[in-house]
Order: structure tokens, then sequence, then C-alpha cells
């Protein structure tokens, strides 16, 4: 089994949040709407926030010193045929509007109450996951998520679904 690792980045302006509609020729996630992020390279295997600074600035422009409050929030773990995926999501902040294009899609501000619309069509897995954190909101620790069935016996006619659990230290409970 293969591992992909990615980095993701929740940028907030006020309540509106980036999103990329990704350009149709990509091969991850083509057509859909995701948040701006990408694979980590082999120098940041210990390090996927420099993944996710660096991913920031190629695909909006923004450099770090742009982002405030950046915080690992989610990680989330997914089989997907022959591969594992971790994921790493942190959540920021900015007080820019203005960004680059990039040819990975084009790039949109848009309204939390709007993000989640049926007609915009993203991976179930990102999709859960805004869900909980429009629900839950931002927490001081990361949320894990595993994303399956929960069963082994599962039919594809059920929908797989992202169970979350709060990741604490023991040591500090």
């Amino acid at each position: 089994m293969k591992l992909r690792l990615m980095a993701v980045n929740l940028i907030f302006h006020g309540d509106d949040l980036l999103l990329m509609k990704r350009a149709a020729e990509r091969e991850f996630l083509p057509g859909m709407w995701a948040a701006v992020g990408g694979h980590l390279d082999p120098n940041e295997l210990k390090d996927p926030q420099a993944a996710c600074l660096r991913e920031t600035e190629e695909e909006t422009g923004f450099p770090p010193r742009d982002l405030q409050d950046i915080h690992l929030q989610y990680i989330l773990l997914r089989r997907k045929d022959d591969e594992l995926r971790q994921q790493f999501f942190y959540v920021s902040r900015t007080e820019r509007r203005d960004f680059t294009d990039t040819r990975e899609g084009t790039l949109h501000w848009i309204p939390k109450q709007d993000v989640l619309r049926e007609d915009r069509e993203m991976a179930f897995v990102f999709r859960s996951l805004l869900e909980h954190y429009f629900r839950v909101g931002p927490s001081p620790y990361p949320w894990v998520g595993t994303a399956g069935w929960t069963d082994a016996d599962h039919t594809e006619a059920l929908p797989p679904e992202v169970h979350w659990i709060p990741l604490l230290d023991p040591a500090r409970i």
C-alpha cells in the first residue's frame, strides 16, 4: 500500500472561506471544490505546516506573513484503493482578499453560509470536515477523522462516513 501525504489550508477572511474550483484537467479532484493545498515534499515529511505554507503561497500568492493564527485543526485518514491518504488540515485567517491566479483552478471567496450548498460538488471527506468545523468551531486541539464505512461488510449503496475524535494529550488531562 502506498502513502499519500497532503497539507491543506482553510483560509478565512471574516466569514468568507477561500475555496478553489479545481480545473477539469487536474488529476486529483478534477472540477471539484476544495481548499488550497497539496502534497508534502520529501523534505517536509516532519513538518506538514511547512508544506501547507508553501502550497498556500504557490496557489494564492499569500506569503506566511499574510496569514494569522495558522494552526492544525484536523488530521484525516482514508484508504483509497491501494493508497493510504493522510491529510493535515490547517485553519488560518488573512486580511487580504486579492490572490494570484493558479493553473490548479480558480479561487473564490465564498460566504460561510454558501460553502455547503448542495450544488457545490466536493469530496465527501472535505464536506464532512467543513460540516464538523462549522458545527463545532475552532478548538484548541486537533480532531482526527477516519473515513470509510462503519463495518467491513459495507455495500457501495451506503454512503461512506467520517468519524471524528478529539486528539488530546493524555498527560495533560
